[in-house]
């Protein structure tokens, strides 16, 4: 064999659901939540083959970009497996962004369709003036007279057995950051992203086809597809879809659905927790419950500790496809609020400002390698060299590793502000400040201060009974008193990004600050 084919071959993509339907056809896939509508993978490939069909028919091709402006529904699940077997790439866009903001993203995207779900309708009639070129509007449901309707991928074939030959380098999707500078920024998530991603985590994790997870994130963000559902298809599991967070339909998810595994960022957690069903509510049923997205504080951590739940910390950011890190069962209340090894097939360091490695306990830049890192930004070399220098991923996230090789994220570097030449960390107050029994939920940004450069604000939500010199005391008692903030602000409640985390952007900004 010549090297050249042993290349060609290293690049093989495989079409995943049509592998998965042909080794376990009848096992349960997917679940449809809201309408009890179950899926095996048999069906689930069939669903998919047709809408790649249909997909087929309005001209696109490889590489056409196909973008997607819906809430979590299974129809959204089909185009993800459906547009890789035509090598087209799906832009994922964030319904939480306005359409001023999407109108940027998506001309930037250069789409060939746009399909959408009936609760945007309103904003894709606002982008419509835009679309320069887009050639078809579909709607999922109830399209207007000049639209295509989605339905229409019924009265195609089954079958689907042209898919180009891909490599690994060609994109399956772009995927938008959280956007805390500027215009979110679209990351190329590769097929090989992906498959990486996936073994990386079946592998680490110990996925099996006996394991059901729960997808309440939403689908345009990474962790949508990628913490339990690809690999849940590459082990043969079953994947419950869920439209998005509801506390009460989280409970019947942990008591009635035979969920093994769930996944949920801090606030959506600190929800459940003051929800009146958690005292009720046996979680003993799941294997893995882990919070990414932020830091999750302490008090959060032993709420699911003293329930005899391994409740665990995960970090992902969408540069590197979701999933990094695990922390073995038994270090879970050894290694506090630590996030734990780096999973297979990927490398990493923390490094001070001048490219060295700190020392063990010591906070600096995390950077990860691996092949599982996006391939760069969509149409953004300039920002794609910034964050890609030398094969590493510089994060933007400040962590700590320790003498036996354990990671912990102490919060995203821009975050981190510097208070009198002292580095301090929000996530390290807002654990103390949630620790206090009046308060439900904390958000700490830096300030501009004359003297000291730099000084912390915390927006709480607080319960009956709040007095602030209380948590003063409270807090100066547990903090280095540079660590203390110089203000706080009561809010009925804190704004929230796409995926549930607390908007710090907003709140440093001039609308959250007194």
């Amino acid at each position: 064999m010549g090297q050249a084919e042993m290349i060609q071959q290293s690049h093989f993509v495989a079409d995943w659901l049509d592998k998965r339907a042909r080794l376990t056809p009848d096992r349960l896939a997917l679940v449809d939540y809201r309408t009890g509508q179950e899926t095996t993978f048999r069906e689930w490939n069939e669903r998919a083959n047709r809408t790649a069909n249909y997909l087929k028919s309005l001209g696109v091709t490889r590489g056409d970009r196909v973008a997607v402006y819906a809430s979590n529904c299974s129809e959204y699940l089909d185009l993800f497996w459906a547009a890789p077997k035509l090598g087209a790439v799906l832009q994922n866009l964030n319904w939480r962004l306005t359409v001023h903001e999407l109108t940027a993203i998506v001309a930037s995207g250069g789409p060939r369709l746009l399909i959408y779900s009936e609760d945007w309708r309103a904003q894709v009639n606002e982008l419509r003036p835009s679309l320069t070129t887009v050639e078809h509007i579909i709607a999922m449901t109830h399209p207007e007279t000049a639209e295509l309707d989605f339905a229409e991928r019924e009265a195609m074939s089954a079958e689907f057995n042209e898919m180009p030959d891909l490599a690994l380098d060609d994109p399956w999707g772009i995927f938008y950051t959280g956007g805390t500078t500027g215009l979110p920024k679209g990351a190329v998530i590769t097929h090989g992203n992906i498959t990486w991603n996936s073994i990386n985590t079946v592998v680490s994790w110990g996925i099996t086809g006996q394991h059901k997870a729960a997808l309440q994130l939403p689908f345009f963000h990474i962790g949508g597809p990628n913490i339990f559902m690809a690999p849940l298809v590459h082990a043969g599991g079953t994947t419950v879809l869920c439209s998005g967070f509801d506390p009460d339909e989280t409970f019947d998810l942990v008591e009635h659905s035979g969920i093994t595994h769930y996944v949920g960022v801090p606030t959506m957690f600190q929800i459940l927790q003051s929800h009146p069903r958690w005292e009720q509510t046996d979680f003993s049923k799941l294997e893995l419950v882990i919070s990414g997205g932020a830091p999750c504080p302490l008090p959060v951590m032993e709420k699911f500790w003293e329930r005899g739940i391994d409740f665990k910390m995960g970090y992902g950011l969408t540069e590197a496809s979701g999933n990094n890190f695990w922390l073995p069962p038994a270090l879970v209340r050894k290694k506090v609020g630590s996030v734990g090894y780096p999973i297979f097939h990927i490398d990493m360091k923390v490094v001070n400002e001048d490219g060295s490695e700190c020392d063990a306990g010591e906070g600096g830049e995390l950077l990860i390698r691996g092949p599982h890192v996006m391939a760069g930004y969509w149409n953004n070399p300039e920002a794609t060299a910034e964050v890609i220098r030398d094969g590493w991923l510089h994060t933007g996230d400040t962590a700590r590793v320790d003498r036996d090789g354990c990671y912990s994220i102490l919060g995203r570097s821009k975050e981190m502000f510097i208070s009198g030449g002292e580095n301090v960390y929000p996530a390290e107050i807002e654990s103390v400040l949630l620790a206090h029994p009046r308060v439900l939920e904390a958000a700490v940004v830096g300030i501009p201060h004359e003297k000291w450069g730099e000084v912390g604000r915390a927006f709480l939500v607080t319960a009956d009974g709040y007095d602030e010199e209380e948590v003063r005391a409270f807090l100066a008692g547990r903090l280095a008193r540079y660590k203390l903030p110089h203000s706080i602000v009561v809010v009925a409640a804190l704004p929230l990004t796409a995926i549930g985390k607390i908007d710090k952007k907003l709140l440093a900004s001039n609308e959250g600050s007194e």
